[in-house]
């Protein structure tokens, strides 16, 4: 367990902008057309509505409770808010105060099952034109009231691969996502713009200048909705006030022909220096 080192101080005004928000999604991954798979490559993201049932949404919510409250998957990362009082939480303060934990699939097959769904890796497998291979795996707990931002950014900022890489990130809802509590927001197209520059302000990300707000989106997502998102999107998450707790998977996915880089050398050089030891 360790207590993030980010979260105390706001965004700046204005910088995440509910006006524009996407209000539809495919109905299932098993309803993904061709077209569909053009459009991701457009945009950079596809919504899916409808991923998975009330009864996977209920066993993986389950299966989180149980690796927060036995404390046996690998990183459990709480919120800076919560304080150094985090090492005495009591069970139910601790499962509202977590904001992610990772790994998280080999710790419970339920959560393994989630990762593995195949109608989930057919969606991937087109639209990387080969076989996907699971490469990262977490929970994003943003927590009532105190959960903080998730600063803009991309996710190959982050990982050890060639930046031409299509890495399919995978977003799925265990609880209402809303601009309140701290939806997914996206700049459609920005994967096409090629690597940015990332700085260590509030997190390693974006710098706050060159987001382009008038061009952003929020994702609102029901319960089982799922976004599907370019490593190279701009994306991040506001800061939540609400009292409703965002429970969420995130799963990454790389080609099955390629492999991750030996060292951060090439992705140090591409995104910035100062993200030797940042962490999605």
């Amino acid at each position: 367990m360790k207590l993030d080192a980010y979260g105390l101080e706001a965004p700046p005004p204005g910088l995440y902008d509910f006006s524009d928000q996407i209000k539809g999604g495919i109905p299932g991954f098993k309803k993904v057309s061709d077209e569909d798979v053009a459009l991701f490559h457009q945009l950079g993201f596809m919504v899916i509505h409808n991923a998975i049932d009330s009864a996977a949404i209920d066993s993986a919510r389950a299966a989180l409770r149980g690796l927060l409250l036995r404390q046996d998957t690998g990183n459990i990362m709480f919120e800076a808010a919560v304080g150094e009082r985090y090492t005495e939480l009591p069970d139910e303060e601790r499962l509202d105060s977590v904001r992610k934990m990772m790994p998280i699939v080999d710790y419970d097959a339920r959560l393994m099952t989630q990762a593995e769904n195949p109608a989930l890796l057919d969606v991937i497998g087109r639209i990387m034109g080969e076989p996907p291979v699971l490469s990262q795996d977490q929970a994003m707990l943003k927590p009532p009231r105190i959960g903080r931002e998730k600063p803009w950014h991309q996710d190959m900022a982050y990982f050890d691969f060639l930046s031409e890489t299509t890495i399919v990130g995978v977003w799925i809802a265990l609880d209402e996502a809303l601009p309140e509590n701290g939806c997914m927001m996206v700049i459609p197209g920005t994967h096409h713009e090629g690597p940015m520059a990332h700085w260590t302000r509030r997190d390693w990300q974006i710098c706050d200048t060159d987001v382009q707000v008038c061009r952003s989106v929020a994702v609102p997502l029901p319960p089982g909705g799922c976004l599907l998102f370019h490593g190279l999107l701009h994306h991040g998450s506001p800061p939540t006030r609400s009292r409703r707790r965002r429970w969420a998977l995130q799963f990454h996915y790389r080609p099955h022909s390629v492999q991750a880089l030996p060292d951060s050398d090439y992705r140090l050089s591409v995104f910035g220096n100062e993200g030797a030891d940042a962490a999605c």
